[in-house]
């Protein structure tokens, strides 16, 4: 097959759930498979983009001028579209020169499907195009800032929140009736888009996990760290790390005196950088080299999120090293998981307090735990098994176009760098 794989905010680093996702399955799909990643984001120092040339057909990079999130630019940016049709995760990054850059380079015949990566990239995608057209979606936009309005308690924020949300609401509906197939990476997510436009569009692909690279580790001696992983730029996990340290955490300390916790991530706020100056048992790294060290150290891998949608590859890693994992129903929404089994599942903040605890002060209790998560994801969801039902997925919707090729062409030497436009 001939893929194009457009993808928006860029592929590389691999600092966030979404761009882990979708590098693992088209590393996987580009052994078999001819793959055009075209990636627009906001341009940045020490961009390595570069080096995904060796794994794909073509690469085409396109940096911009983005502002960062919650800069002063960025605010400007929002109010200059606050009466766009479209929501700010799509105008932020909309140029019209993508848009017919897309159309020229998906002349008809030039390939056998596109994947729109995210909803973000839909707005580029030449829909027009007779071969398929497969929407990728790791969330449900929409509900991500229907949570964000339903917790928020700022009024600013609130009506933010809420004009996002009905703006990707409507969005998300329109591009999911727009494509010929939908992919997602929960059950949980499908039955939302069965209502829109019902089953038998809709694909659901599980998250993976590379089983070989988050492997357990002896970690000596006794240990009473708790660790969380992510993204600190992105609000979900915010939210996250302020609730827990407001109402989580001083119920676990008042049995559990050591405790002490690592919010491990780029881009922290100011108000996550806080944490840690005014608790000495908090420490706030920023962005790392590598997860797995930090993972390592904790006795608890916690999952406190009371925002999201799609599935939280942080836990599928987290098990794959053998860590006991209390989450929220939230934070572990659609993962083929069992509470008490592989996990720990806690709400309110005594019970998570209640169920952290628990582990902290029977070691036993959070070595077996951590077993079964770790058999589990070895098991089941190993990104070449993942990548299978990708590409299942692919197959099936062009044998019902009548549009699958009789041989997927090898793949040759040549390899394309397109330059940033000017």
């Amino acid at each position: 097959m001939k893929i194009l794989w457009v993808k928006a905010g860029g592929l590389v680093p691999l600092d966030s759930g979404g761009k882990i996702r979708s590098f693992n399955i088209l590393k996987e799909l580009a052994r078999k498979h001819d793959i055009t990643l075209y990636t627009y984001y906001g341009e940045h120092t020490n961009d390595t983009h570069r080096n995904l040339e060796s794994l794909f057909e073509r690469v085409i990079c396109r940096p911009m001028k983005i502002p960062p999130p919650r800069s002063l630019a960025d605010y400007t940016n929002y109010a200059r579209h606050f009466f766009s049709l479209h929501p700010h995760s799509m105008t932020r990054y909309y140029r019209r020169g993508i848009l017919q850059e897309l159309r020229n380079l998906a002349q008809p015949e030039s390939y056998n499907v596109i994947v729109c990566d995210f909803l973000v990239p839909a707005r580029v995608i030449p829909w027009e195009v007779s071969y398929p057209k497969v929407l990728f979606t790791h969330n449900v936009e929409a509900a991500i800032y229907r949570r964000q309005y339903e917790t928020t308690r700022n009024p600013f924020w609130k009506l933010v929140a809420w004009r996002e949300y009905r703006l990707t609401k409507r969005i998300e509906c329109r591009y999911l009736r727009q494509a010929d197939h939908v992919l997602t990476v929960s059950d949980t997510d499908r039955q939302v888009f069965v209502d829109v436009i019902g089953s038998s569009k809709i694909t659901t692909i599980p998250t993976g996990v590379d089983v070989e690279y988050f492997h357990p580790e002896n970690e000596a001696g006794p240990n009473k760290t708790l660790v969380f992983t992510g993204s600190m730029d992105y609000q979900p996990n915010e939210d996250a790390m302020l609730f827990f340290v407001k109402e989580v955490f001083p119920r676990i300390r008042s049995r559990v005196p050591e405790v002490s916790l690592l919010i491990v991530g780029r881009g922290p706020s100011s108000k996550v950088r806080s944490l840690a100056t005014s608790d000495q048992k908090i420490q706030v790294t920023g962005t790392v080299e590598d997860v797995r060290p930090y993972i390592t150290r904790g006795a608890v891998y916690v999952v406190p999120l009371r925002i999201g949608s799609g599935t939280r590859l942080k836990i599928f890693e987290a098990m794959a090293m053998a860590k006991a994992v209390v989450s929220t129903s939230v934070g572990a929404e659609g993962l083929p998981i069992r509470d008490g089994v592989d996990i720990l599942i806690a709400d309110s903040a005594d019970d998570y307090a209640l169920r952290v605890t628990s582990l902290l002060e029977d070691p036993s209790l959070a070595r077996s735990l951590g077993k079964a998560a770790r058999q589990l994801v070895e098991q089941k969801y190993s990104w070449a098994v993942v990548t299978n039902q990708f590409e299942s997925a692919l197959r099936q919707l062009m044998e019902e176009k009548g549009m699958l090729p009789p041989v997927c062409r090898a793949l040759d030497d040549s390899r394309r760098w397109e330059e940033p436009i000017s």
